[in-house]
């Protein structure tokens, strides 16, 4: 098939969909109140709560819920076929990803920006806050981890990035400065802060930077303990000093890169190489149900739900705009995705350079790379295949091989950077709100709960050792059970959301059904994972399974009691009386 002619038809069903399922959930469902006071005006701070321009917070919103996630997935999961991975992005986004994503934000907006997991005390109870608390913390724990490893790993595989991504800190600083101190025009100023990046990519192909090793230490290893550290500064920061404007510079960075491959589709229209459809991979785990768990952030997240009800609920100054923040980011995501599955799926066909020099072109290309789910799985396959394939679309209308390698480098960490910067800025809310509720104020503050976050993903990144075959062992080896407990915590997300429009007396059909099939789908991988974790004797990821596991499924019967008791229990003549 032509990519072009699929990812027009993609494109354009996103627009429909926004325009009518995202409106029509707005309206009817969620009732948007235009007139409402969000909490960013009712408890700003100055650092945290802080009313926010929509296509700042967009900006923002995006880029913490993109990351690697969206490209990552669907650059494994084409292994089964173009059309299976698809057809997930496709309905799974407007179905199940952006309500989720929209659900908890307005629930957030509702109950004084509140994290997720925090709002589910006040909906269901006590018990469940803390159960939900804890799988948010296992989750974030390994986002932390895995994430500082992740940027380490591309730094020295793309050298090239590393002058664009570490002068984007202070072209960030300087532009938050500018915005909230001298008020200037956001839209000038940002534009001219992507200009200056641009440059700083260009200089970046030309001028590549390769960590050397210090005292004995692999320069991987280096590059992670430099992000812990970076991640626990820019994560105590108030979020206009470097959270939001970076992300903002990123946001643009963003759309530069999505018409360079729009562009690139439009001009190459390369054909798919990759199969149609293929159920049975050497290797590879059953498509039922892991599809629906290596295609997380394109599709659905749970870690979208901490973004939504985390950050942006404490920034978003009007009701009015959780529909493009929530249900539309979510829609761009799987616009991304959708063209990474070009990416992977036909773009690679243009041309594959191997170790030994020679150039595989066609569905040679693929089969190569793809040869079975072994080959496929490596973080460093799946990077290049995107990267790869990217780069031969944008060179068939002029940009040179290397400054297409470098801008997809760049892409790559910055977006990682972000979702580690969100997820240690989150989790250090989510240890505060734990040491809250067991009456420990003094290590609920942001340094305190900052440094427990940081520490124990240092201690997890590391658990194996200081040596790369450690470090790899150590928290590469959790990817797979992110995968799997994100998606489980979609599921939760959904479930609190659904507990919240139920207590309103509003049709909750809309969240629950996509609860109950991700619980479904995830539950079912979970199972199969702790499985072969305890065939291979890995008893760490067994043992966070299981725990996370036994978590839900007490979380889900406390909410299905209060669910049956708001339906037609005492409680439901309690909230009946209430309304």
């Amino acid at each position: 098939m032509n990519s072009l002619l699929l990812a027009v038809v993609c494109f354009v069903g996103y627009i429909v969909a926004y325009n009518t399922y995202g409106k029509f959930l707005a309206r009817k469902i969620f009732q948007v109140d235009v007139n409402a006071v969000c909490p960013s005006t009712a408890l700003q701070d100055g650092k945290d709560f802080v009313p926010t321009p929509r296509e700042v917070l967009f900006g923002h919103h995006f880029t913490s819920i993109a990351g690697l996630g969206p490209i990552v997935g669907p650059a494994i999961a084409i292994i089964w076929g173009w059309v299976p991975a698809i057809i997930w992005v496709f309905f799974g986004s407007i179905f199940m990803g952006a309500v989720h994503d929209f659900g908890s934000l307005v629930a957030s907006l509702r109950n004084q920006g509140r994290s997720v997991g925090d709002m589910a005390s006040g909906l269901i109870n006590n018990r469940v806050r803390t159960l939900f608390l804890l799988i948010i913390f296992f989750e974030l724990w390994i986002v932390i981890a895995v994430f500082a490893l992740i940027i380490g790993i591309l730094f020295n595989m793309y050298p090239a990035a590393v002058i664009p991504v570490w002068l984007e800190v202070p072209i960030a600083v300087f532009l938050g400065y500018m915005i909230y101190k001298k008020r200037v025009n956001h839209h000038f100023w940002g534009i001219m802060a992507v200009i200056v990046m641009y440059i700083t990519v260009i200089i970046g192909a030309y001028v590549p930077l390769k960590m050397p090793s210090i005292m004995g230490l692999n320069p991987i290893v280096i590059w992670v303990l430099i992000m812990f550290i970076y991640s626990y500064i820019a994560s105590t920061l108030p979020v206009t000093t470097l959270l939001q404007p970076r992300d903002y510079i990123n946001a643009h960075q963003l759309y530069v890169a999505l018409a360079l491959l729009v562009i690139g589709v439009i001009v190459s229209r390369p054909e798919f190489v990759a199969p149609t459809y293929n159920p049975a991979p050497e290797g590879a785990p059953p498509l039922w149900p892991f599809l629906f768990v290596v295609i997380a952030c394109g599709a659905i997240s749970g870690f979208h739900s901490l973004v939504s009800s985390g950050t942006s609920a404490k920034q978003c100054e009007s009701e009015r705009d959780s529909l493009f923040i929530g249900y539309g980011s979510m829609l761009l995501e799987a616009g991304l995705s959708t063209l990474v599955i070009v990416a992977v799926g036909a773009g690679i066909g243009m041309g594959i350079a191997e170790k030994g020099g020679e150039i595989l072109t066609g569905t040679t290309a693929f089969t190569t790379h793809y040869a079975s789910w072994a080959t496929a799985a490596g973080l460093g396959a799946k990077l290049k295949a995107f990267v790869v394939g990217s780069a031969n679309m944008m060179e068939s209308y002029g940009i040179p091989v290397q400054i297409a390698l470098t801008i997809m480098g760049v892409f790559l960490v910055s977006f990682a950077a972000t979702t580690l910067d969100s997820a240690t800025r989150i989790q250090r809310y989510v240890v505060g709100e734990l040491f809250t509720a067991y009456k420990m104020p003094a290590m609920a503050k942001a340094h305190p709960a900052t440094f427990v976050a940081v520490a124990t993903a240092f201690i997890l990144a590391f658990n194996q050792g200081f040596g790369l075959k450690e470090v790899t062992k150590g928290a590469l080896l959790l990817w797979p059970l992110f995968g799997t407990v994100n998606q489980l915590m979609a599921a939760l997300a959904l479930l609190v959301v659904t507990v919240f429009l139920a207590r309103r007396k509003v049709p909750a059909v809309y969240t629950f059904i996509p609860m109950v099939f991700m619980v479904l789908m995830t539950g079912w991988a979970m199972i199969i994972n702790l499985d072969k974790f305890s065939a291979k004797g890995d008893w760490l990821l067994f043992s966070i399974g299981l725990a996370v596991f036994l978590l839900e499924i007490w979380m889900i019967i406390e909410s299905l009691i209060v669910l049956k008791q708001v339906y037609g229990g005492p409680l439901a003549e309690t909230e009946a009386k209430k309304a």
